[in-house]
């Protein structure tokens, strides 16, 4: 097929996309759209960025160009799984349809209900929609799915990912029977193939390119680097990104940022901004206006640098990114092949640059062989070793920098002080002193401790028969000699001589 105007879509349609200055479909949008004019299901596997979303939005408004929706009916659906493919999916529609009179609605959330109510109230050819917010409507009672003509699912990998796929199935069960199903992937998951089997009749499948492929327009490169020090690794992991935006120079008109967390979005974009880059971050966490602001200041050349989640990681068309860059790693393979599919788009050269540290290895040989071919390795622009030959380097460093060993506390516990040996040259304790103490501690056999009980008896007081071994002094807390601390006998063979003391013989005293 050479143009648009063999797919037997309806001329103000045409007449839309060449006011877009498309001239030739893509080959995921010249199978699909012929499928879908016949009303047959289509399931459709390609890569990000062939243009999956044109495949379905042209032939549904040439489908649905005759007919009028009724109130809280509407006659078509569209699910995805973010709020800002939603939004883009929307867009589309008022660029190919600008010229057919078909209404519509978005359905998301960080939107006042009583707008969207207002507007499904009128009746909606076209209704576009996340799966949260559209139970959210149907569960109020709001809304009716039983008029649905026209049934797409957009990124069916990522609502699987995101955990949808239970709310994508109960959707499916609350819409007719005889609906015609789009549904469209860019993986095809086990799971994923479950649903597809159970809900989609006799479906075209379309595939333009091995799954998990990553476009040969873009240039991909991988830069290994090792922290000197484990505390400081985030810190030179930003230092290193900064000093890879800079190498790009003029080339990185805009570029994309992707972190796996939201609380490193928020850090990684502070510290570009710090350091004079122009950078603003998008995570789900922030305020849907505040997003749709963000996108739209990137999207129209004012912003340059984008740090975000993989919120932007699925269908967010873009068309002239230039860099993509992943600050972390994903842990799922598939997520690198959508996040660098934001570059590259439509036939367009991109780049795309992967940090990878050492905890990050086995995600990259992951990232292989899903797209079963190595990823290059570029060189640390910060000059410093990188990659396997810098480990012995590094481990010299964390010795060197590394904690010194805690030392034990003492059994006697935290608020205990330890007392500190007497020095050398103190004076020993006088030769009376020593005697006393020795006889205090002196240990007594069990006659001599049988006649210290008949006195206590009798209040005589009795020859002591001398032991036939010398007594042995007792340990006490502190050593009268030399000051140290010293653990307590237990009571063994030898018993302190305090133990046999009568309590009547120390009052008497």
């Amino acid at each position: 097929m050479s143009g648009f105007d063999d797919l037997g879509l309806d001329p103000k349609v045409l007449r839309a996309v060449k006011d877009a200055g498309y001239e030739n479909p893509t080959p995921i949008q010249a199978e699909a759209i012929p499928a879908a004019l016949q009303g047959r299901d289509v399931l459709g596997i390609a890569q990000t960025g062939t243009g999956k979303t044109a495949s379905f939005t042209l032939p549904m408004i040439t489908l649905l160009a005759k007919g009028r929706a009724r109130a809280r009916m509407p006659r078509s659906l569209v699910l995805c799984p973010t709020r800002e493919l939603a939004a883009q999916v929307a867009e589309n529609f008022d660029i190919y349809a600008k010229h057919v009179k078909l209404t519509k609605a978005l359905l998301i959330g960080g939107v006042s209900f009583k707008e969207q109510e207002a507007l499904i109230d009128r009746g909606v050819d076209v209704l576009i929609a996340t799966p949260g917010r559209l139970l959210d409507h149907f569960e109020r009672g709001k809304l009716l799915l039983t008029g649905v003509q026209i049934m797409v699912v957009d990124e069916a990998d990522r609502m699987l990912d995101m955990g949808f796929i239970p709310d994508i199935e109960r959707i499916f069960k609350l819409t007719p029977f005889t609906r015609q199903t789009l549904f469209f992937s860019a993986t095809m998951a086990p799971e994923i193939e479950r649903i597809t089997n159970m809900f989609l009749q006799a479906p075209v499948k379309v595939e333009v390119a091995r799954q998990a492929t990553a476009s040969e327009t873009i240039e991909q490169e991988a830069i290994h680097f090792r922290p000197s020090r484990r505390d400081r690794a985030a810190k030179e992991k930003r230092e290193l990104l900064r000093a890879a935006l800079r190498r790009e120079g003029e080339s990185c008109k805009n570029a994309i940022v992707f972190c796996n967390r939201k609380v490193d979005v928020d850090i990684v974009a502070k510290s570009l901004r710090k350091h004079g880059f122009d950078a603003a971050p998008i995570h789900g966490d922030l305020d849907q206006s505040q997003r749709m602001r963000t996108l739209e200041a990137f999207r129209d050349g004012e912003l340059r640098i984008l740090v975000a989640s993989d919120v932007a990681a699925r269908g967010l068309d873009i068309p002239d990114v230039s860099h993509v860059v992943n600050f972390d790693v994903p842990t799922h393979p598939e997520d690198y092949v959508h996040r660098i599919g934001r570059t590259g788009r439509a036939g367009r050269s991109g780049k795309a640059i992967t940090l990878v540290a050492p905890s990050d290895e086995k995600y990259l040989e992951a990232i292989e062989k899903l797209i079963a071919k190595p990823i290059p390795k570029g060189e640390n622009p910060l000059g410093t070793p990188s990659g396997p030959e810098a480990a012995p380097q590094a481990e010299k460093a964390e010795s060197a920098c590394g904690e010194k060993p805690r030392k034990r506390r003492s059994r006697g516990g935290r608020g205990r002080k330890r007392e500190e040996p007497a020095p050398a040259d103190a004076a020993a304790p006088d030769k009376a002193t020593a005697d006393a103490s020795a006889g205090d501690t002196a240990e007594t056999s069990p006659e001599q401790q049988a006649d210290t009980g008949a006195e206590a008896r009798t209040g005589k007081a009795e020859p002591r028969v001398a032991a036939d071994k010398p007594a042995r002094k007792s340990r006490t807390r502190k050593d009268a000699a030399n000051g140290r601390d010293e653990a307590v006998v237990g009571m063994g063979d030898h018993m302190p001589s305090f133990i046999a003391l009568s309590f009547d013989d120390r009052c008497a005293r």
